[in-house]
């Protein structure tokens, strides 16, 4: 009686450790060390991304621009105006520039999250892919940064409000990236591992009902969670400089013209 449970036991923690796994595919020799350079998170990755490429071609032909519209065609323009609002909304006229990066990544991030559905292995539930989209994130936060403000000035934000805080504002640089990171890995993995379980303790019914929930609301709302953050990051790297500032430098530019009037007079 006693090696039922331990028997079942195995054989759960056996199937969530193969289910877990990231299969190898193709490695290369460096140095005499065999490292993957092709593995079973990055083919899924290629798969969705041709997928959604495919979509995107055959969503968008015959588009009008005026006349009778498709409901198809009212349907993403529904859908696409409902995303600009919300961007718009967390990154002002100045920040929209990026929304189309956000975008896109919103729609990558929720359909790795729900290809669990169709029996491939969710993308995100590997760290180095949820580590390479958070990596990207504040690549392009620390861009619109020096973009909108200059490399100087992008730096000088590091030591507001007061130079001391620097040092933290600095290992943020860490924080946020490591944070999206963990948040979206960890969140995934969760419901994956909840998931198996569920299909092993309970095969029937119960596993369906959960994977609305953990496949489909919960993989969108993941997406939700890394752009929003992303965008608001984004808005405190691109914000204006307060009201004084505007004027100490209205007021340093001033000086510089009226210096460079009286020496050309």
């Amino acid at each position: 009686m006693i090696f039922g449970p331990v028997t079942m036991e195995l054989d759960l923690q056996k199937e969530l450790v193969e289910q877990l796994e990231i299969n190898d595919y193709f490695f290369v020799n460096i140095g005499g060390r065999q490292i993957c350079w092709l593995d079973e998170s990055t083919v899924v990755s290629w798969i969705i991304m041709a997928v959604i490429i495919l979509l995107s071609f055959i969503l968008t032909r015959n588009l009008k621009a005026e006349g009778k519209l498709s409901k198809r065609q009212l349907l993403l323009e529904m859908c696409y105006t409902k995303l600009e609002d919300f961007f718009k909304g967390i990154l002002g006229e100045e920040g929209m520039k990026y929304a189309w990066w956000l975008m896109s990544t919103a729609i990558f991030i929720g359909a790795s999250n729900m290809v669990g559905i169709f029996g491939m292995k969710p993308p995100t539930k590997s760290i180095q892919v949820t580590g390479a989209l958070a990596l990207t994130s504040i690549i392009l936060v620390e861009f619109a940064g020096i973009r909108a403000k200059g490399l100087g000035g992008h730096l000088k934000a590091f030591a507001k409000p007061v130079a001391i805080v620097a040092p933290i504002n600095l290992l943020e640089l860490i924080i946020k990236p490591l944070s999206l990171c963990m948040r979206l890995f960890g969140n995934i993995i969760g419901a994956f591992i909840i998931m198996e379980l569920l299909k092993t303790v309970v095969p029937v019914f119960l596993p369906t009902v959960f994977s609305l929930y953990f496949d489909l609301f919960d993989g969108f709302l993941q997406a939700y969670i890394f752009v929003f953050l992303t965008a608001i990051y984004i808005s405190e790297a691109i914000e204006e400089d307060e009201p004084g500032e505007k004027l100490k430098k209205k007021a340093k530019k001033a000086k510089k013209q009226s210096k460079t009037k009286k020496a050309t007079a």
